[in-house]
């Protein structure tokens, strides 16, 4: 198979995924390169996570894990020297601050910012943003026509999808809820114009992070009324803590991705144990376990992915995706106050009360209740089911047979360098894909730590120009280690 030399990549998706993915292409490329990032609805350069103007949401993570690139781990820090807020911190205090979450958007953009040039004699790279929706892709000779909403087009050699986390999933009647008031379906658009006045009720769908970040907003703007999150297991966030190394874990003569879901589980159950007798987060073994997990999850077979999701994957997320201490504490004092409600139940159905809406519940021991709310966020996560997207483009490439649903519907089926599979099993000659698309096959991939590697790794599987071909599931566990 021949290649000519790459000119024109476009990226769909400017967030996280997508900025970093254009930015590696920048610096990495020595050649005279067009970069093109198509991105819509949220802020270019920030995405959903950062596209925050709320100074109280907090990043999850401490500062001295979110550089932008991997093999530079104090960039971010150093970043952060020429603000002057953070001028006369101390080097081992800023390491550990959570930074607020638009300063880090003030971070990317600035990045994405720098390498926003015309093709001149400094740089052979021009990366071109476009404000714009492609609705449908269509592939060519020499590569790929994007087709965007307003009818404009233009054509690419390759097309790197990171179009980020699609909106939360419909709940039973909410079909009906679209034009209601009180309903908000996406919980990151500007909802606070929606917010009741003092003495109403706001219920919460979901008790993760979105849900966090609600809880926050509510009462930073000291909102005086009745706050309800509900969730089938009713769990929150935990927080981020200091405690001793776990030195013996994993034990150094076991294969973690060898064991199978329940040896796996048994081991982690049983060193769990151990540190609750010691007085020790038991948490630490989840950290423990984060270099091994896209490998581990590589190695189950459908079943034992389909068990993790059904049996652990609620407790994992609540363990894995902690929040600033800082943050945890003011939810705790929320919820033990009274001043938020905490429901462990699924939820029925929900459906419009003149200018409120009903949200019926079923808890655990079967008992039914009903709760009238004049503002219904749905913060339930990210819909997962990749063939029932609502995204217009990725609807498309399904149906042209561009992209293949990963074996566990939950984003597209990719090669080990992140090529895209087709409805015909074949790597697309002309799509990769990155971030949480790839949920299905990596499990982890929403976090700034394997997101800014993938970016960094398409970027040198496009500009090493080499044909791809297809690759075992030994070779995907390798790449990604």
């Amino acid at each position: 198979m021949t290649t000519r030399r790459l000119q024109h990549v476009a990226i769909i998706g400017g967030g996280f995924s997508g900025t970093l993915a254009a930015l590696n292409l920048a610096r990495l490329s020595t050649t005279p390169l067009k970069i093109s990032i198509i991105n819509y609805a949220h802020p270019a350069g920030r995405g959903i996570a950062y596209g925050t103007a709320r100074p109280e949401h907090l990043l999850n993570v401490a500062a001295r894990n979110m550089s932008a690139f991997p093999e530079f781990p104090t960039h971010f820090v150093e970043w952060l020297r020429t603000r002057t807020e953070y001028a006369s911190i101390s080097e081992a205090e800023l390491r550990e601050t959570f930074i607020p979450r638009r300063i880090y958007g003030d971070y990317l953009r600035s990045l994405a910012l720098s390498y926003c040039r015309p093709l001149d004699q400094r740089s052979p790279v021009q990366i071109n943003p476009i404000d714009g929706e492609v609705v449908d892709l269509i592939p060519e000779i020499q590569g790929a026509r994007l087709i965007l909403a307003d009818g404009n087009t233009l054509i690419a050699d390759r097309v790197i999808l990171a179009t980020g986390n699609e909106p939360p999933a419909d709940l039973p009647g909410t079909e009906s809820l679209s034009l209601h008031p009180a309903w908000c379906a996406n919980p990151w658009i500007d909802w606070e114009t929606k917010l009741p006045p003092p003495g109403g009720t706001v219920v919460l769908l979901g008790t993760g992070l979105t849900t966090v970040d609600a809880i926050l907003t509510l009462l930073t703007l000291d909102w005086r009324g009745r706050i309800l999150a509900v969730s089938r297991h009713g769990l929150l966030p935990q927080s981020h803590f200091k405690g001793v190394d776990v030195h013996d874990f994993p034990p150094p003569d076991v294969d973690l991705a060898s064991l199978g879901l329940t040896e796996l589980a048994s081991l982690v159950e049983q060193q769990c144990d151990r540190l609750r007798r010691i007085g020790a987060n038991p948490a630490m073994i989840v950290d423990k376990l984060r270099p091994h997990t896209q490998r581990i999850w590589q190695a189950f077979s459908d079943k034992e992915r389909q068990q993790f999701i059904t049996l652990y994957a609620a407790r994992w997320n609540v363990i894995r995706h902690r929040i600033a201490p800082s943050i945890h504490q003011q939810i705790t004092a929320a919820v033990t106050s009274g001043s938020v409600e905490i429901i462990p139940a699924n939820i029925t159905t929900l459906r419009a009360a003149g200018k409120k809406i009903t949200v019926d519940l079923h808890a655990a021991d079967g008992a039914a209740s009903t709760l009238e709310a004049d503002l219904v966020i749905n913060g339930t996560g990210p819909h997962t089911r990749f063939s029932a997207t609502r995204s217009p483009l990725l609807r498309a490439l399904l149906h042209r047979g561009l992209v293949k649903a990963d074996s566990l519907d939950m984003g597209v089926k990719i090669n080990a360098d992140f090529t895209v599979i087709q409805r015909d099993d074949c790597p697309s000659p002309h799509l990769l894909a990155i971030g949480p698309l790839l949920r299905g096959t990596l499990w982890e991939t929403v976090a700034v730590p394997e997101l800014r590697g993938q970016a960094l790794r398409v970027a040198q599987t496009l500009l090493a120009a080499t044909p791809t071909q297809p690759a075992s599931e030994a070779d995907v566990i390798e790449y990604w280690i």
